[in-house]
């Protein structure tokens, strides 16, 4: 093509490059909407108030930058290019630029904001770019049914990538990296399909090949990156870590202790966390009629279920935990399996990597005792296995003298949470002829690392709590301590608060409430 070619010529040669590019844009703006929202969620928890922030703040950027590009005047496919290029800078090195503030900066929320509105206005620009780049080769009708159906589609592969593939084989920082790259490359492609258009293209020549060779090289390097930020947000060594279709999981050591770590928050401590599962585990196995069918739900550490082994009696118990890396690691690494003195490798244990409410839904057997040991309902997701409806579910699931026990919260931290956990299970109708609703008692204990920490336990029949006794090894639980634990001082005694539906997840925004009082 000579050098005086005309733009209708260009835009025809262009037409196919552009709306490749068109497809794959559509998935980098996604995928970066995507990791804001995420990396928000494992940081700061409340994942429906983090993804919302990060989706209405991207989109408002994205209607600026669709506005402004009416601005852009003159050199249309230069500016193209050097948005891509741009764009992929700070949409590739997202990731790590908001790990870094959070670790570092002690102003997340600055730097949130300034990559959610950066990059959306970036991405908010292209689209009209495009379009405009087109105009002399096809109608306007025919352009923009060709240019939003590409968006579109590539919005539904992102949204599919991204947590099936992406974030369990690349990671965050990496997967930040690739679109970077992907981003760079749509300008490579641009601009050897246009570049007779663009005034100077040696030197976007130039820029575009230096942003690449800088996201290849962090691309290649980019486990270094993570760790090192990693060993910022966490004390000790890390010895594991790694990101599942479900969660970040990061095991750290420091001596003797070992700590686990699930999107950031604290899961236990060797130094005390037989405090907590010591509690949470024994009064429920000493006041049940009987303890030989258990069901565990959590707990894929297997440090309850290794109290629950400690009677000789049980003859089955069924772990129902979400993630099979987490039960994979505590029962094949040696190092983790001694925490749980080889619990899994029991020949009473069955192991089912499930969803717990899925689970619920879908089993009939009914056992002696019910273990709730999952993670703090930080989101809704959460909020789900804390509700009226799951608990109705679980008491359909218990003996007419079974017990079962959840973990609460803090009822000092979180009190709002704590007691509206407890309200929850009081309004749970008795699936048994023995009282209309359960019988709950609330309890707590402290663990050193967590701070005063809340269970509820609950049965058909009337719970007394005498019956609760240490009559297994244990390094905690004596008489004293748990005829100490039902006892709530004035500044955790109970208040009014409303039961957990799921039409209000109200529990959540308690949880909130509480955790923010304390950590702003």
């Amino acid at each position: 093509m000579s050098h005086e070619a005309s733009t209708e010529e260009l835009a025809a040669n262009a037409r196919v490059p552009l709306l490749a590019g068109t497809f794959v844009i559509a998935v980098c703006g996604l995928v970066y909407q995507l990791l804001a929202g995420t990396i928000s969620s494992y940081l700061l928890g409340d994942s429906v108030f983090q993804f919302s922030l990060v989706i209405g703040v991207f989109m408002a950027a994205m209607g600026a930058g669709a506005f402004w590009s009416r601005h852009i005047r003159g050199n249309l496919a230069g500016a193209f290019v050097t948005i891509q290029v741009v764009l992929g800078i700070l949409g590739g090195f997202s990731a790590a630029l908001l790990l870094f503030a959070f670790s570092a900066l002690a102003n997340y929320e600055t730097i949130l904001l300034f990559v959610l509105i950066s990059t959306g206005t970036l991405v908010g620009l292209e689209i009209p770019l495009i379009v405009r780049l087109l105009r002399e080769e096809q109608s306007l009708r025919v352009n923009l049914s060709s240019v939003l159906s590409l968006d579109y589609a590539g919005a539904l592969v992102a949204a599919l990538l991204f947590p099936l593939v992406l974030v369990p084989q690349l990671g965050l920082i990496r997967t930040s990296l690739l679109f970077g790259l992907l981003n760079v490359a749509v300008g490579v492609l641009a601009l050897k399909a246009l570049h007779h258009l663009i005034p100077r293209p040696r030197a976007h020549y130039f820029y575009t090949c230096a942003a690449a060779t800088a996201l290849l090289i962090s691309f290649i390097g980019a486990e270094s990156i993570e760790r090192f930020f990693e060993t910022r947000l966490y004390t000790g060594t890390i010895v594991h870590a790694e990101t599942t279709p479900y969660q970040r999981i990061v095991i750290t050591a420091d001596g003797a202790e070992t700590n686990l770590f699930l999107n950031g928050g604290l899961q236990f401590s060797t130094i005390d966390e037989y405090r907590y599962h010591e509690a949470l585990v024994h009064p429920a196995m000493t006041i049940a009629e009987r303890h030989l069918k258990v069901l565990i739900l959590g707990g894929g550490d297997g440090l309850a279920l290794r109290e629950v082994l400690r009677y000789g009696d049980v003859t089955s118990v069924t772990l129902v935990d979400l993630d099979p890396r987490v039960t994979e690691l505590f029962s094949r690494n040696a190092r983790l399996a001694r925490l749980n003195n080889g619990a899994f490798a029991d020949g009473r244990v069955k192991v089912i990597n499930a969803d717990a409410g899925k689970f619920i839904e879908n089993n009939t057997g009914i056992f002696d005792v019910i273990i709730v040991d999952l993670p703090d309902p930080r989101d809704v997701n959460l909020s789900r296995l804390y509700t009226k409806t799951f608990y109705t579910q679980l008491s359909k699931r218990l003996a007419a003298g079974g017990i079962l026990v959840t973990q609460a919260t803090s009822p000092f931290f979180a009190r709002e949470a704590f007691w509206s956990i407890v309200s929850t299970l009081e309004a749970v109708p008795s699936p048994y002829q023995q009282a209309h609703t359960l019988s709950v008692v609330p309890y707590h204990t402290y663990v050193p690392t967590f701070g005063e920490w809340g269970f509820a336990a609950a049965s058909p029949r009337t719970i007394d709590w005498a019956r609760a006794r240490a009559v297994v090894p244990t390094r905690y639980l004596n008489a004293q301590t748990l005829a100490q634990m039902p006892a709530f001082p004035p500044d955790i005694a109970r208040i009014e608060v409303d039961i957990n539906s799921i039409q209000t997840h109200q529990l959540t925004r308690y949880y909130e409430l509480g955790w923010s009082r304390w950590y702003r």
